[in-house]
């Protein structure tokens, strides 16, 4: 049994100046960019409620798009299911595997972001038994 949900939304910018990147989104948004140094690599983040997903600004090579990210406390488990739905993986950076979907868009499977996903009692509960396809 394994957990996961939708942690983030990542706003991919193909541009120099990823401060005014963030700066745009925020406003656009309603979410102001957080004060707090910048996550490492190129990323901002926005500030977001608890119960929302998070928002991350991301400076990037390729054609600007926006990805999401969903949480897992299991992630082979996790990447093992989403193929199951007919998803594949594309690369494994750092911690985490780039995936896409049938359709095309691409999304990342990464560790908890904002601790213990049984603490927040809304992640989905998943079997890792093949037989069960749904959440529990």
């Amino acid at each position: 049994m394994h957990r996961s949900r939708l942690c983030a939304l990542v706003i991919d910018c193909k541009v120099e100046d990823i401060d005014a990147a963030a700066d745009f989104w925020g406003r656009a948004l309603g979410k102001p960019v957080k004060e707090a140094a910048p996550v490492a690599g190129g990323y901002r983040e926005l500030e977001t409620r608890a119960d929302e997903p998070i928002v991350l600004v991301q400076k990037v090579d390729h054609p600007s798009r926006t990805h999401l990210d969903i949480e897992t406390d299991d992630l082979d488990a996790e990447v093992r299911r989403l193929e199951a739905l007919g998803a594949r993986r594309v690369e494994f950076i750092q911690r985490w595997w780039v995936m896409e979907a049938p359709t095309g868009q691409r999304f990342c499977v990464v560790r908890p972001q904002r601790g213990p996903l049984e603490a927040h009692g809304n992640a989905n509960v998943w079997s890792d038994d093949p037989g069960k396809p749904g959440a529990q």
